[in-house]
């Protein structure tokens, strides 16, 4: 996975490029609301890749009891800030998510294109196949991730990522057979100087389809399947006592 990136790079601006927190909160716990997700059983939510706490902040309103791992110590520092400490926080790879069985979540979410950080299409599947192990029955399951099954050609593949009187940020994609190398262009002004910052790492290839395969092939229903602002999204929902 892209750790080193993170560490050396996007963490110190990620909040900045995703945008105003309490509006994505809020725009999350909307999506919640409309999908009838809301605590039934244990009421523990788990957020895998949870960043600097969007989607833990959300489930939290909703009346989740809410662990979130991620590998960035930097993020989910800020996670805790805009938890008020009341989200538990994991340092840790999110492979690891069997580790956390003990936790009995009746909800798994992966959110922001974090399964595309994963090193193969087969690890995305075995992420998938845990967390159906994991959690308990009829608990569900959110996903979100682009979808880099098609090329962007030519120009397209230079993509206006977020700008502002500081900061220009670009991401620009070169596609290979599996994974598509994505390199972050970052200005940053100081003064009256702008510096360039580069750094460059790779994602897998995701295609919706073949994600909905591998939740089905774990016996998992699936609720709902759409683009939510250029993002796949899938809930599926827990059928079995596996």
């Amino acid at each position: 996975m892209s750790k080193k990136h993170y560490d050396d790079h996007l963490a110190d601006f990620y909040s900045w490029m995703v945008g105003d927190f309490l509006e994505k909160k809020e725009e999350f716990q909307k999506f919640l609301e409309t999908n009838n997700i809301y605590p039934s059983n244990t009421k523990v939510a788990i957020d895998l890749g949870a960043g600097h706490g969007i989607q833990s902040v959300a489930l939290l309103g909703s009346g989740f009891d809410v662990t979130a791992i991620d590998f960035s110590d930097q993020l989910l520092k800020e996670l805790s800030a805009n938890s008020e400490g009341q989200v538990a926080t994991i340092a840790a790879d999110i492979r690891s998510i069997k580790e956390y069985g003990r936790l009995n979540p009746e909800l798994i979410i992966c959110c922001g294109d974090t399964i595309t950080h994963l090193e193969s299409k087969s690890e995305v599947t075995q992420l998938i196949a845990d967390c159906e192990q994991i959690l308990v029955a009829g608990g569900k399951l959110i996903l979100s991730f682009r979808d880099y099954s098609s090329e962007l050609a030519d120009h397209q593949r230079f993509i206006p990522v977020k700008c502002d009187a500081s900061r220009i940020l670009t991401c620009i994609l070169e596609y290979g057979k599996e994974k598509v190398k994505v390199t972050d262009l970052l200005y940053e002004k100081t003064g009256d100087q702008w510096n360039q910052k580069v750094s460059s790492y790779e994602k897998v290839r995701v295609n919706p389809v073949e994600v909905v395969e591998a939740i089905e092939n774990c016996g998992m229903s699936i609720l709902f399947n759409e683009p939510i602002n250029r993002m796949q999204t899938i809930v599926a929902k827990k059928t079995t006592n596996s």
